[in-house]
């Protein structure tokens, strides 16, 4: 997706609007010139940012305001109004400001404000700050050090040899071949060179000497540091069935592994995907759009039935039939051969690609062997602070205390482990507010986008307003009468509000 080229629309806001045509909480998209431009009243003062977000473009006009910020109707980014700042992800670009005028009964659009000054971190701020991943969790980190004055050692040590990139597209638009690659790199390698984030690619972590403040490298030598981050994420389940690690049987995490897969995905070619997960549905209707011959074999009796809820799973189900997707559910992989994928029931499936899709386990060797408390995932506390002190945990990897249960949570979220890297960056440097952002998703199909905020691990009850037929509907999971999760499909203002309906509730 992309903001696109289109011609701004709306009224002239360099002309003025009335004072009065503005309800407060309200915003209005206009321009001035050919750039769009939402102007916002807020807190009895008025505002004017760029209009789209700067993650896909998403029309912050149609967002919710809150305070002095605005929020993204699509993937929930939020930005100052007052600045322009990206504050959350997955925007990691400000939208421009602009200076607003009252005169008289009208409010003008005067001219594009320049740019906030530069921020100076504390002296207390660590000298050496070094970030173990290059994924989500890591980058944003690394990012965010910066753009808070830090102005010492940086190192982001990642094991991938591409620069980070859009995980999510991984399964979605790149895969299905609508994005084209040089849209999945968030950014260049002239970036860090230019932020002083020393990146080093293909560099793989063998150990943590917490006493010396050290990691060890796999090619030799160590890197000091006087504060860690671990964003070592997760690595997918791969089952112990025979066949598992033939040519054509694939996990899908990193960039290598989707052009492995897209390479074999020739039209007329036959996929079979092992397990009803989001991602290896996303990969089936992906690889349906590539004109693949698709079946998915899972144990579920419903696909998604415990992460949606039976009337969403079954909508989900009969989504992906429309669009010629073969189900064998409540049947297992048995075993794998050259041209079949033999099932529990006995059932050989015609198949000369195999995705599995059966799940992710959190990386934690690092950190257990360093001393660190491992349980699930690393064990951190509300700052997403370790058990040996100056090592913080960011990502997949992390499990820390939900501020609205009270109860341990790992979450393999992209926009929450790109929120927890912002988090530790601003931690590191002096900052007190705990995490406690509620974690959020999005899961696309074929025309259809779920929009996922909260987490419900166990549920007893699922209450549907609308139709997903209508491409319309709001699902809420609950447990004992508390709303855990909100799910909503074409009500992009509603996930926003449960979003912050939730936030507050912990607060």
């Amino acid at each position: 997706m992309s903001a696109g080229d289109s011609q701004p629309t709306g009224p002239d806001l360099a002309a003025g609007v009335e004072v009065d045509s503005l309800a407060e909480g309200q915003s209005l998209e206009g321009h001035v010139g050919s750039e769009a431009v939402l102007l916002v009243r807020s807190g009895g003062e008025f505002f004017a940012i760029g209009a789209k977000c700067t993650h896909y473009g998403g029309p912050l006009a149609e967002g919710l305001v809150v305070g002095d910020t605005v929020r993204c109707p699509w993937h929930h980014a939020c930005f100052s109004l007052r600045s322009g700042e990206a504050l959350r992800a997955p925007a990691l670009n400000p939208v421009d400001r602009w200076a607003v005028e009252r005169r008289g009964s009208k409010v003008q659009v005067t001219a594009k404000a320049p740019p906030v000054p530069a921020r100076k971190s504390s002296p207390a701020a660590p000298r050496r700050v070094v970030i173990v991943g290059g994924g989500a969790a890591g980058n944003a980190a690394a990012e965010m050090l910066r753009r808070e004055g830090f102005d010492g050692s940086l190192t982001l040590l990642s094991a991938d040899t591409s620069v980070p990139y859009d995980r999510p597209n991984l399964s979605k638009d790149y895969l299905a071949g609508t994005a084209p690659e040089e849209w999945i790199p968030l950014r260049s390698e002239d970036f860090y060179a230019e932020q002083r984030i020393d990146l080093r690619l293909g560099t793989r972590v063998t150990g943590i000497t917490p006493a010396r403040h050290e990691v060890s490298l796999e090619r030799g030598g160590t890197v000091p540091y006087d504060a860690l981050l671990l964003a070592t994420g997760a690595s997918p389940v791969r089952p112990r069935l025979p066949g598992a690690d033939l040519p054509h049987v694939f996990t899908l995490r990193s960039l290598a592994d989707a052009r492995a897969i897209i390479a074999r995905a020739t039209k007329g070619s036959r996929a079979l995907v092992l397990g009803a997960s989001f991602i290896g549905l996303e990969v089936a209707a992906s690889l349906r759009a590539r004109g693949v011959d698709v079946q998915v074999a899972a144990p579920d009796a419903i696909p998604m039935e415990r992460v949606l809820g039976p009337e969403l799973g079954r909508f989900v189900r009969k989504l992906h039939e429309e669009h010629g997707v073969v189900f064998h559910l409540g049947r297992t992989g048995q075993a794998i051969d050259s041209s079949a994928v033999t099932l529990s029931d006995g059932t050989r499936v015609p198949a000369d690609l195999v995705v599995l899709g059966v799940g992710v386990r959190p990386v934690v060797d690092l950190a257990q062997a360093a001393g660190l408390e491992v349980d699930n995932g690393v064990l951190v506390d509300a700052a997403l602070r370790s058990s040996v002190p100056d090592i913080f945990v960011a990502g997949d990897a992390a499990r820390w205390q939900d501020a609205r249960t009270g109860e341990r949570m790992r979450v393999e979220h992209w926009v929450v482990a790109e929120r927890q890297g912002q988090s530790v960056a601003r931690t590191m440097l002096g900052g007190t507010a705990p995490f406690d952002d509620v974690p959020f998703f999005w899961s696309a199909h074929y025309d259809v986008t779920f929009s996922y905020v909260g987490h419900a691990t166990q549920w007893d009850a699922a209450r549907m307003e609308g139709t997903p037929e209508a491409r319309d509907c709001r699902v809420e999971l609950s447990a004992k009468g508390k709303v855990l999760a909100v799910i909503t499909l074409g009500r992009d203002r509603q996930s926003l509000e449960a979003e912050v309906a939730l936030a507050q509730g912990a607060r």
